[in-house]
């Protein structure tokens, strides 16, 4: 593809990601879907280049990586609902999050995985792998049943405390999204550690203490502490020029998902985790603070481009060979893992208790349950996670792995995407109280 094409095409790349978000905003179609049909054209076009995934791993991972740090980072600074240590009220708040997290993606991954071995007549690494890859809400597709970012609106800063999100089911998805992303990494272990070390005696208890439990721990510890220490020195530095909440700086929320990733990860920590939770505590400061805004705004712009290249890519891909090894096995593992696997997972772990957690009466009824469990979005996030994997030890199958999970991804954006805007709409309508004559 010569140069001036390139630019050509880039150019208008780039505008349909600026203008897509609003022109969209209304009817049944999401930016994903058009992004990902472009690329397909793209990769059809004569003398194209491509970039196949399974061919160039090392790119896909370090791109597929920083786009989901960066979509962390804008997740936790738009979650306005908060999250105290000592406060056991802000963590039954959280209680809708904490049900699909420790009970419904473990029932997704071994569903998954289940369903991998027994239709796919996948080996056992393999198996887990495709599980844990499929697991996790994509923060970076799934922004259409988000919240959508820090409110300030309060009078005075005495009510920062009671900035929350009134929307349970966009409550749940954001939050669900910011931390199974990091405990996915666990499972995606599991896979690996099978497929190099055996059977489960020979390193589960290493996996329990270690993967699952020392370096989840580690991650939120290292970005807990990296948030509220550059929190303090942007809004409370003794000099006024380290004060970059007065300056209106917003870089500092790139440099703080950076930071707190590099940190974790060199403690040897999870690293997604880390950048979720130094930006829980960042927002946790001055929660009326228009910094907050600023530093939001920055990152979901610079999400959205990262989006756009990689979404683009993963349209060249397609018509580039990327789903030439699925199988109608495969096939059906997608359809069940979007249709059935996640909402029936999430559907009970969510159950009768999640309709009301007695908290400022937030209430998440039978038809918000049911939007909530299915718009589990698949997207970069899994992308990265079998990029990550394949990396690190050999799976037979893994064009096949590759083909599945791509054919996930685009029935997931095809599928949430037309639903998300009606859906919701539907959902804002049913709830909406009745005036009283």
């Amino acid at each position: 593809m010569s140069p001036d094409l390139v630019y050509l095409i880039g150019g208008a790349a780039l505008l349909l990601g600026v203008v897509l978000p609003t022109a969209l905003s209304r009817v049944a179609l999401s930016a994903p879907i058009v992004l990902v049909v472009v690329g397909a054209g793209i990769g059809l076009l004569p003398g194209s280049s491509t970039i196949s995934p399974v061919d160039h791993r090392a790119l896909t991972e370090h791109l597929t990586e920083f786009c989901v740090l960066v979509a962390l980072m804008g997740v936790g600074l738009a979650l306005d609902r908060p999250l105290q240590l000592r406060s056991w009220a802000t963590w039954r708040a959280w209680a809708s999050t904490w049900r699909l997290l420790l009970i419904g993606m473990p029932l997704a991954i071994g569903a998954t995985a289940l369903l991998g071995w027994w239709v796919m007549g996948l080996a056992a690494p393999a198996a887990v792998l495709v599980a844990a890859v499929l697991a996790p809400t994509d923060p970076v597709l799934a922004a259409d049943v988000q919240v959508e970012g820090p409110s300030t609106d309060m009078e005075d800063e005495s009510q920062a405390d009671e900035i929350d999100e009134k929307d349970e089911v966009r409550f749940a998805l954001t939050s669900e999204a910011g931390l199974n992303d990091g405990l996915a990494f666990p499972f995606v272990y599991a896979a690996i550690f099978l497929a190099t070390l055996g059977g489960f005696s020979s390193w589960g208890l290493r996996w329990v203490g270690w993967e699952l439990v020392g370096k989840t721990v580690i991650g939120v510890v290292v970005g807990a502490a990296t948030g509220w220490l550059l929190a303090r020195i942007a809004f409370r530095a003794p000099r006024k020029s380290l004060r970059l909440a007065e300056t209106g700086e917003p870089l500092l929320a790139i440099a703080a998902t950076v930071l707190a990733y590099g940190l974790a990860e060199v403690a040897g920590g999870w690293g997604f985790l880390a950048v979720f939770a130094c930006a829980l505590a960042m927002r946790s400061a001055e929660r009326s603070s228009e910094y907050h805004v600023l530093m939001h705004q920055v990152v979901e712009r610079l999400e959205r481009l990262l989006t756009l290249v990689v979404l683009l890519l993963l349209g060249v891909a397609l018509t580039d060979g990327l789903l030439a090894n699925l199988t109608w096995q495969g096939a059906v593992l997608g359809v069940l893992v979007v249709f059935v696997v996640r909402p029936v997972s999430a559907l009970l772990a969510l159950g009768r208790g999640a309709r009301r957690d007695y908290v400022n009466d937030r209430r998440l009824g039978p038809r918000e349950r049911l939007v909530t469990a299915f718009f589990g979005v698949r997207g970069v996030g899994s992308i990265y996670y079998l990029a990550y994997a394949t990396g690190q030890a050999h799976f037979p199958d893994q064009r096949l792995l590759w083909s599945t999970v791509a054919f996930t991804i685009v029935l997931s954006v095809l599928v949430h995407g037309v639903a998300a805007t009606p859906v919701m709409r539907w959902l804002d309508q049913v709830r909406r109280p009745v005036p009283v004559a």
